[in-house]
């Protein structure tokens, strides 16, 4: 008796497992094999689990055939072939190629509708019937982004032009226009509204674009004290539309510090240096920022630099930028140098800028060190300037391209002797990301002075971490210099990276009469801890014509923290 009972267990589960595999098929025949072809491209599924979903492909399939042209398409009946196979039988009809929509110019714009229809009159424009509903999805988007969000289509009294092709009439249902009447800030309330008006170009009262506000929007998150936590959302009543935006803000202020060693070349002995560089951004909520730079070298050399930026001013496009510099070299000489700009802020990556510049310089050597190469002088510039910046999201890379040209005309004067002269400033680098991975960096800068007659303590420095590697820092003078660094780098995931150093340099010392070429080989690593980003940098410089030497080498360790 158990036995049996096993066995009808047995026979029970291999039947119920047999219907619930079963799959049912379905077959599409048309009034002829050009039709029954043309259904078969139609279907893309020919088994189904139950009848139901068999049902729906039927359904879809008359849907595709209209909209493929075959507006009589009918369904003309379904036979049952076995058990699990189905044959639907279809009459496709006549087909038609093109659909004439009548409309009136008060609804719609001509220069619009040529963007769907090759066929555009006054009075109708002709499109594929097989694009038919793509083409009014098309319309639909660009009325709503244009302050129509509501708007609704519709093509009414459809009939026969000629054999091939149908007319009928576009209705459009629409309300009236839609502007933006307030902006909600969620999250970040403090966030400066200048920003909104100027670096988003995001208005009260401009119309009503859904898409583009999205597409503004995610240019905050390439601002160093704001980024965007959610897309926008948008509140519509029945005479307003407001607009949410939903900001967090992010620290932006850095703490910068690197240590530095290497060989005196002249006493053998390992020398250190190192500076500190404190970046203040927004504190205020008006997008301002305050740069504090002390720097203190190997070469006796000290740097104070404190730098101002004021953007969007009373709301506007205008802003001041104020920097004080003060430079001592050991006991030769001090230059104190002070600029203020004016800059109007085009969009947010494009300004233009003038102002003046300032230079007082002291000679600190005694009367038995004078030498005719460091005077005391003043000397004073008008500037003008061009700047780009083109800002990304990336935390390890945050500046996609750079460019800055900047020209001064003024006067020098010491010994009650007016020297005219004229400078030129230019700095550009890009970031050309070749694959998630991998990325060159390169970066070219470089200063002149034109005049008949130079001072030493006027002449530019350079060199070091943030010039050319593998040299001391600002152990190089020149009256013309050009920098070019390049970096192959190497993400090994989002916070760390790894990359080439290979540098070149030419400057002209007209005091001196030294014209050389200066290249830095090395590599370094950038890794983003807790802390902020660490970096480290291996460089050694080399001069044109002499011989490599490992004590010329340059070990730079930096770490910028965030708070």
């Amino acid at each position: 008796m158990q036995r049996i009972a096993i066995l009808y267990l047995i026979i029970y589960i291999v039947i119920t497992a047999d219907s619930h595999a079963q799959n049912l098929e379905l077959e599409l025949q048309g009034s002829n094999a050009s039709e029954t072809s043309t259904l078969d491209s139609l279907m893309v599924h020919p088994r189904f689990q139950d009848f139901s979903s068999l049902q729906t492909e039927i359904d879809s399939t008359l849907i595709k055939l209209q909209k493929t042209g075959y507006i009589e398409s009918e369904l003309l009946k379904l036979n049952k072939k076995n058990d699990s196979a189905f044959i639907a039988y279809f009459n496709l009809g006549k087909k038609y190629d093109n659909l004439y929509i009548y409309y009136s110019n008060n609804d719609i714009s001509k220069d619009l509708l040529k963007k769907i229809s090759t066929n555009v009159t006054d009075d109708f424009f002709a499109i594929p019937i097989s694009k038919s509903e793509n083409a009014l999805k098309f319309l639909n988007s660009e009325l709503a982004n244009d302050g129509l969000p509501f708007v609704t289509f519709k093509i009414e009294n459809i009939s026969k032009r000629n054999d091939s092709e149908l007319q009928g009439n576009l209705v459009i249902n629409t309300t009236a226009k839609r502007k933006v009447n307030s902006i909600i800030v969620k999250g970040y309330e403090g966030f400066p509204r200048s920003f909104l008006k100027h670096y988003l170009n995001i208005r009260k009262d401009q119309s009503f674009n859904l898409n583009e506000i999205k597409s503004k929007t995610k240019i905050l998150n390439s601002l160093p004290f704001a980024k965007q936590i959610k897309d926008p959302e948008v509140l519509f009543t029945k005479d307003s539309t407001s607009l949410y935006l939903y900001l967090e803000k992010s620290k932006s202020n850095t703490f910068d510090g690197f240590l530095g060693f290497g060989n005196n070349e002249s006493t053998n002995k390992l020398e250190f240096d190192g500076y500190l560089n404190l970046k203040l951004n927004n504190n205020l909520n008006y997008g301002e920022s305050f740069n504090l730079l002390y720097k203190s070298d190997e070469n006796e050399q000290r740097t104070f630099d404190v730098n101002a930026n004021l953007p969007y001013l009373f709301n506007s496009p205008l802003g001041v930028n104020l920097n004080l510099n003060i430079f001592r070299k050991d006991s030769t000489f001090t230059i104190v140098n002070q600029t203020a700009k004016l800059f109007y802020q085009l969009n947010r990556t494009i300004k233009i800028s003038g102002g003046i510049e300032l230079t007082s310089s002291e000679n600190l050597l005694n009367q038995e060190q004078q030498s005719s190469q460091v005077q005391d002088y003043d000397a004073s510039f008008f500037t003008a300037s061009f700047e780009y910046l083109d800002r990304t999201s990336d935390f390890l890379f945050p500046i996609q391209s750079y460019f800055l040209v900047e020209s001064g005309l003024g006067k020098r004067n010491y010994n009650n002797f007016d020297q005219d002269q004229t400078t030129i400033k230019f700095r550009t680098n890009k970031i050309f990301n070749l694959n998630n991975r991998n990325s060159i960096y390169i970066n070219v800068n470089g200063d002149i002075i034109f005049s008949d007659s130079f001072l030493f303590n006027e002449l530019r420095r350079f060199g070091g971490i943030n010039s050319i590697r593998g040299f001391e820092e600002n152990s190089l003078y020149a009256s013309l210099y050009s920098v070019l660094n390049t970096e192959y780098r190497y993400s090994i995931n989002q916070s760390i990276y790894v990359h080439s150093i290979i540098d070149g340099a030419y400057y002209e010392d007209d005091i001196n009469e030294i014209k050389e070429k200066l290249f830095g080989f090395g590599f370094g690593l950038g890794l983003m801890t807790k802390a902020g980003l660490f970096k480290l940098n291996y460089a050694n410089g080399l001069v044109e014509d002499q011989p490599f030497k490992f004590s010329n080498s340059k070990i730079h360790i930096s770490l910028n923290a965030y708070f």
